[in-house]
């Protein structure tokens, strides 16, 4: 059984073979649950009082001696809800922090696919009302993310109503007709002498620089100045772009 998601609600490894022992044992002691779990007794009394402390478990005395048992797994759901009402009395505290310490100006790395559809999903959500690219190419859209990938991503973008003016080079034709016939999707061409490795996109207030090599990065940046010099580059580019 995998139990990483215990792990991410908080328990420790411990934990959850102490846990996991006891809803297999049923009702025991510490010394069954020592035995079942392979754990050395302190580290199994520390993680019992926990449990304890958490909900997790009860126990009853049966004379000088604990008899401890599992609380049922669907009290894990009382347990989320806990953690996020907790969360949700601090969260506009963070946000009012975050907001003090950003600056106009913010530059940030993201590497990996998981890096670069995070720069995409961020930008979708930027507030934009135009998505304008240019860059990218016949490896950029096939072999590195994937046609689907590209696909979905528009998916997303006309079902949140944002339009689109792209500048392709003739390797991925195709893919940019087949967008064009989309909504809210305009796509104009370059010769194939315009295929590079990077994808550049301005929305809103940010620019991202994305690099498809073989471990991708990008860099997002929010910075009205190079913001707008991106613009009027994509301007140039659209201008002397044909259909």
């Amino acid at each position: 059984m995998d139990t990483a998601i215990l792990e991410d609600l908080g328990l420790t490894g411990a934990e959850i073979k102490v846990y996991i022992s006891l809803l297999e044992l049923g009702s025991s002691g510490a010394s069954a649950v020592m035995l079942r779990s392979r754990l050395q007794n302190s580290v199994v009394h520390r993680a019992l009082n926990s449990l304890i402390d958490k909900g997790l478990i009860s126990f009853i005395m049966e004379g000088n001696r604990k008899v401890y048992q599992a609380t049922g797994p669907d009290y894990f759901y009382s347990f989320i809800d806990s953690k996020r009402r907790k969360f949700d009395e601090i969260f506009p505290d963070l946000k009012k922090r975050q907001e003090s310490s950003r600056s106009k100006t913010e530059a940030t790395i993201y590497r990996g696919k998981r890096g670069i559809s995070e720069i995409y999903g961020r930008l979708l959500n930027s507030g934009g009302g135009e998505y304008q690219t240019f860059g990218g190419g016949k490896r950029v859209t096939y072999e590195v993310m994937g046609a689907q990938w590209w696909t979905s991503l528009h998916t997303r973008r006309i079902s949140k109503k944002i339009r689109a003016r792209q500048v392709f080079d003739e390797t991925i034709r195709d893919f940019g007709e087949a967008l064009n016939r989309r909504p809210l999707s305009r796509v104009r061409f370059l010769s194939q002498d315009f295929e590079q490795l990077t994808e550049t996109v301005i929305i809103g207030e940010y620019v991202a620089i994305v690099m498809f090599t073989e471990e991708p990065y990008g860099l997002l940046i929010k910075d009205p100045v190079v913001v707008e010099s991106y613009r009027k580059y994509f301007s140039i580019l659209w201008e002397k772009a044909r259909n």
